[in-house]
């Protein structure tokens, strides 16, 4: 690769988004429907990146077991006997199969919808001159929306959103 094929992607980098086994994997009860199609896209996305030095950023979400660091909205998930999704240290919270974070990759872990909401973010992209971002992972309508929604509000740009690397629960949902 020639260098000035790197220096075209300084600036860039590209977010994976919640591509976790509980919300991808048909077993998890609080699986997304259009999830698992997606995983071979976002493994060639990653693929992509590294291969043109574009810095790669796994956005994951981690709950307290009890869930009280969850949405308010959410915290019945935690409630004794419910499945407690994305629970820090649990099968469930780790990247589904064919995602792995490899030296160099930065790990973020969000306990809200944005990527950016009470996480460091914002300022490591700054620190590390990227003002563009590439999003992947799920679930177009929530982490992907907000996330995007964030980072144009931050004057990130451009914001590009692989459209058969994100999914939702339907593809009337994922277009819409």
């Amino acid at each position: 690769m020639a260098s000035g094929d790197t220096e075209k992607w300084r600036s860039t980098a590209l977010l994976v988004i919640d591509m976790q086994n509980d919300f991808i994997l048909p077993s998890s009860p609080i699986h997304l429907r259009g999830g698992q199609a997606i995983v071979p896209n976002v493994i060639k996305a990653v693929e992509v990146a590294r291969k043109r030095g574009i810095p790669v950023i796994w956005v994951v979400r981690e709950h307290d077991p009890s869930g009280r660091d969850a949405e308010l909205l959410r915290r019945h998930m935690y409630s004794p006997g419910k499945p407690k999704p994305a629970s820090k240290g649990s099968v469930g919270a780790e990247l589904v199969d064919g995602l792995v974070i490899k030296e160099g990759d930065y790990k973020l872990v969000k306990t809200r919808f944005s990527a950016f909401f009470n996480t460091n973010l914002h300022s490591y992209l700054q620190s590390n001159g990227i003002t563009s971002l590439v999003i992947t992972g799920v679930q177009t309508p929530n982490c992907i929306r907000q996330t995007v929604f964030d980072a144009v509000a931050w004057n990130y740009h451009p914001v590009t959103i692989i459209v058969d690397a994100t999914a939702a629960a339907t593809p009337e949902i994922h277009t819409y």
